[in-house]
């Protein structure tokens, strides 16, 4: 089927697990474990090639990206550490939003540290490098950042993943752009594997299937990497809260008030690393109108538990290449990402991607 181009911005902890899984895949096919699709649309995970990549970081900015992924502020779980000699050069991209000044009050090997050159021309590295998919991993808030690449996807006809709650795939004026220049994206806001959003999503559907009313529920999280750290500044979580609790609510028949609902990350522990802790509470009444409750914890290794959905999300996109679709992938988007244009439970999301893969399905 040949290769798949792609690039990469934000060269962090979601990066670094992607990476590590595409080779770990490729050089062990016998391992299919923590894949939900081996072989996608004739796709393999060991076709996945990164052509360019882009960061801020000093500590990546001109090395090569084998070095660059293991370069602090990184601290994922290093589980594939055989890496190829990409020949990839990280190239400075843009801040613009995308470091919240408070990150400067905490320790170097914790943090974001700006690289003192200017930034690439990004449309041209892009066009050059021959890549066909960038995928956006910046910090949660970045507004201008996220936007200003994906004007640069438009410019150089490169297919966009938004990974992160900026919201450009579910906004009608962003939508139309892509759709006029039938470049496809998917998007917004990356959708763990089994992370936070989709439990607390199957849970609330259970409710709705088994006749339980739920009064009021919370979903708090906290973890040890740059996201958490990011996320210590509030003003940067406006995106990051709607597109947590919209998901949520979308399994629900009636809403829940914004009194009865809290969903949100609540604090930053240094030395948990990558690894994320949430907490689930969910409040209601079941037969005869009796109180029940249900709490939830849940731990997991934050980035590599987005992989194995970025992975899909890649290999989807790349059908949708070869196949001339452009503008929204509706099915993929739902299935993959916590704020697609359009909800639907998983399990409807899971059977629209498969009829996409064979072909019954446009997007």
């Amino acid at each position: 089927m040949g290769k798949i181009n792609i690039a990469i911005v934000g060269v962090g902890n979601c990066a670094s697990a992607l990476l590590q899984g595409i080779e770990m895949y490729k050089n062990s096919p016998e391992n299919t474990i923590g894949l939900m699709n081996y072989d996608l649309g004739g796709y393999k995970p060991g076709d996945i090639n990164v052509v360019a990549a882009f960061d801020v970081d000093r500590r990546k900015v001109g090395k090569e990206l084998k070095e660059a992924i293991f370069a602090a502020p990184n601290c994922t779980t290093i589980f594939y550490k055989d890496l190829p000699d990409y020949p990839v050069e990280v190239q400075m991209g843009h801040v613009l939003d995308g470091v919240s000044e408070h990150m400067a009050d905490y320790d170097e090997n914790k943090t974001f540290v700006v690289a003192d050159q200017e930034p690439c021309d990004v449309a041209r590295v892009l066009k050059e490098s021959g890549a066909e998919i960038l995928i956006n991993y910046l910090p949660v808030g970045s507004e201008k950042a996220a936007r200003f690449y994906a004007e640069a996807c438009l410019e150089a006809n490169v297919g966009f993943i938004n990974a992160m709650p900026v919201f450009i795939a579910s906004d009608e004026k962003w939508a139309e752009k892509f759709r006029e220049k039938n470049i496809p994206i998917i998007g917004d806001d990356v959708k763990s594997q089994v992370g936070a959003t989709i439990v607390h999503r199957t849970l609330t559907k259970l409710f709705e299937n088994r006749g339980v009313i739920l009064d009021r529920t919370y979903q708090v999280n906290f973890g040890g990497n740059t996201d958490f750290l990011n996320m210590l500044n509030r003003s940067r979580l406006k995106s990051k809260k709607k597109s947590k609790t919209q998901s949520v609510q979308a399994e629900l028949k009636v809403s829940l008030s914004d009194d009865n609902i809290h969903i949100g990350p609540s604090d930053y522990i240094p030395w948990l690393n990558d690894n994320k802790i949430c907490h689930i509470r969910m409040e209601g009444r079941g037969f005869g109108n009796v109180p029940l409750t249900l709490d939830v914890k849940l731990s997991v290794e934050d980035s590599p538990n987005s992989g194995g959905v970025i992975i899909d999300a890649i290999r989807c996109m790349k059908l949708a290449l070869d196949r001339k679709i452009g503008g929204i992938l509706t099915s993929i988007s739902a299935f993959t990402m916590k704020s697609p244009p359009i909800q639907y439970t998983d399990t409807e999301a899971k059977k629209m991607v498969e009829e996409f893969i064979a072909g019954r399905r446009e997007r």
